[in-house]
């Protein structure tokens, strides 16, 4: 049986630390503060809003909400997210997705300061990241690389299938996968729904990152033994016996894939709470001034 990656043990080492780094910034009399912007009532991004809220709360950042109604217009929002550029309490700004249809994403995206988006996603972040000289990281992939790296398993050379091409998860996975340094240098490649090859590009895999949306996706045919299995999947699926109606599923079928790895994370308990505490870490280094620094 594999060994479970632990997100919730990992992220809370990382969130203690960024708890005590925030206590010696508050002994020099600097605050930091993160903004959320939430549109319309969408009940998953309430969740998660009131998750990134009681994060902040454990690790003494202030938080600043921002509810809005399912019909606010793209240029209400835009003038919102300037007014919070502007805040000097707010170190960083994130606009939870996704947003109402007849608002463009991009260009809220676009509009946020830099060294206030704490998602780095931002395009000037984006080249950050691709040029290998960032702050910012994009925070699932940022929890992700924190749990490799915890399990120190060797990296270097070795075959990494990305399975997803989001601009969120899959590209700067990969990116951050073929960086020149620990946990990285490995020989990768992107898989996705025009893949020809993708069962094939998996069994050959040392190290697999499942990151589509596609509950039970990844199975045990498609897995070598001893490799290193990365679930970031989270689809709710409906489930009559759990009080809340549904069951968090990952991309990977689990119980016949875990026997095969090495290493393997859970869903729920594993990438997710990263995800959160990867936030943290990025609004922290925003508090400190250390973007690009």
């Amino acid at each position: 049986m594999a060994n479970l990656i632990d997100g919730k043990a990992v992220s809370a080492k990382v969130k203690a630390a960024v708890k005590a780094e925030t206590e010696e910034l508050k002994a020099k009399g600097i605050s930091v503060g993160l903004a959320v912007v939430i549109v319309g009532d969408n009940p998953a991004s309430r969740v998660y809003v009131n998750n990134k809220k009681k994060a902040c709360a454990e690790v003494g950042f202030e938080s600043f909400e921002y509810a809005l109604p399912e019909e606010t217009s793209q240029a209400e929002l835009l003038a919102l997210v300037e007014k919070l550029n502007n805040d000097d309490r707010v170190n960083g700004i994130l606009v939870q997705l996704p947003l109402p249809k007849q608002i463009n994403e991009n260009a809220i995206i676009n509009a946020i300061r830099p060294d206030k988006d704490v998602d780095a996603f931002h395009p000037e972040n984006v080249g950050h990241i691709m040029i290998g000289d960032y702050s910012f990281l994009p925070c699932t992939p940022a929890g992700v690389m924190e749990l490799i790296a915890d399990t120190g398993v060797d990296v270097c050379g070795k075959n990494c299938v990305v399975i997803g091409r989001s601009n969120i998860v899959g590209k700067p996975m990969a990116a951050l996968m073929m960086q020149k340094a620990y946990p990285g240098d490995a020989t990768v490649t992107v898989c996705h729904s025009r893949s020809k090859d993708l069962i094939k590009e998996c069994q050959e895999a040392d190290i697999i990152i499942a990151a589509l949306g596609q509950p039970n996706f990844v199975k045990a045919e498609m897995v070598k033994e001893g490799a290193v299995v990365i679930d970031v999947g989270t689809t709710r699926v409906p489930d009559a016996t759990k009080k809340s109606g549904f069951k968090l599923t990952g991309d990977v079928k689990f119980d016949e894939v875990a026997p095969k790895c090495s290493y393997i994370t859970p869903v729920p308990g594993g990438v997710g709470p990263m995800t959160i505490v990867s936030l943290m870490k990025n609004t922290l280094l925003a508090g400190k001034k250390a973007i690009y620094q």
